[in-house]
């Protein structure tokens, strides 16, 4: 992998990590569309540990209130009740589904999972359900003529039970163009949580699952073509682009309806399937030589 390279795949993490659109399918696409090596599952993990540090700067305060709540509350029982102890234990639930099918489709997520066909089509249907989830949510927060305005849960209603939920919707997203912020949030917004809630909670939720498959998979940084320099170039560069786009997404979500991104996944895995129907792009461009 080249510098070049390394900084355009950095650029793209950061800018797609946190939006409904899968970072990961979008540096597989990438490469595919410039026609460079797959960056592989190794690269795209490690570079979100960029993307994970801005999340940790963002929401520095909440995660030292809530770290420091959990803590005590292990020798405190008092404290038990407290909600940032709580929702310290339900990150921790909530993590449980990606780790342990991550660790037991760690074949096919770095195989058959990668395959154009399939990320075209997680990119249409996640972007469909996704969008019935924004309508939903719009609904409830509209009201209407005979309907009304219906109050959505915060994250201070969120118990065991939602968050497995949560966390089996952040597992879908070890299979490329599903979108680990689009699944969990469109779980979120169909169990009645605010749009806001949602997003918290999956950015809460994505700090151990994506630290965890970092770590795991920096044992294969400098195998193939991908070597540690460009890595942790494109890992840098993920982190500063990635900290802009979460501060503006976090304000964008609060009156802003998802649709743009339902629309834009829906018409890129069409293009997708009309690339590779045509042979103009194989379904495993670049692997071969990964």
């Amino acid at each position: 992998m080249s510098w070049f390279e390394s900084l355009i795949l950095g650029l793209v993490q950061g800018l797609t990590e946190f939006l409904p659109i899968s970072s990961s399918a979008h540096l597989r696409l990438t490469a595919a569309f410039a026609g460079w090596h797959d960056p592989g599952a190794a690269f795209t993990a490690i570079t979100q540990i960029g993307t994970e540090a801005a999340v940790l700067i963002y929401f520095r305060k909440d995660i030292a209130r809530i770290v420091s709540a959990w803590c005590r509350s292990l020798t405190n029982k008092a404290l038990r009740a407290d909600h940032d102890a709580q929702m310290g234990w339900l990150v921790i639930v909530g993590s449980i589904p990606i780790g342990v099918l991550g660790v037991t489709f760690k074949d096919q997520i770095e195989g058959p999972f990668r395959d154009l066909r399939l990320i075209a089509t997680t990119l249409i249907v996640m972007g469909i359900i996704l969008g019935i989830a924004d309508r939903l949510a719009a609904r409830d927060e509209a009201g209407g003529k005979h309907r009304a305005v219906k109050e959505r849960k915060t994250l201070k209603e969120l118990g065991v039970r939602d968050g497995l939920i949560f966390g089996f919707c952040q597992a879908l997203a070890l299979v490329p163009g599903v979108s680990r912020s689009g699944a969990t949030i469109s779980g979120g917004l169909l169990m009645g949580y605010t749009r806001e809630a949602a997003a918290r909670y999956s950015f809460l939720l994505a700090i151990p699952a994506v630290l965890a498959s970092g770590a795991f998979e920096l044992k294969d940084a400098g195998e193939g073509h991908v070597s540690w320099g460009p890595t942790i170039f494109a890992t840098i560069i993920a982190f500063v682009v990635g900290y802009a786009v979460i501060a503006w997404f976090m304000k964008f979500i609060t009156t802003k309806s998802f649709m743009p991104f339902v629309i834009y996944r829906v018409l890129l895995g069409i293009l997708l399937f009309a690339l590779v129907g045509t042979d103009t792009l194989s379904p495993h461009a670049g692997e071969s030589a990964g």
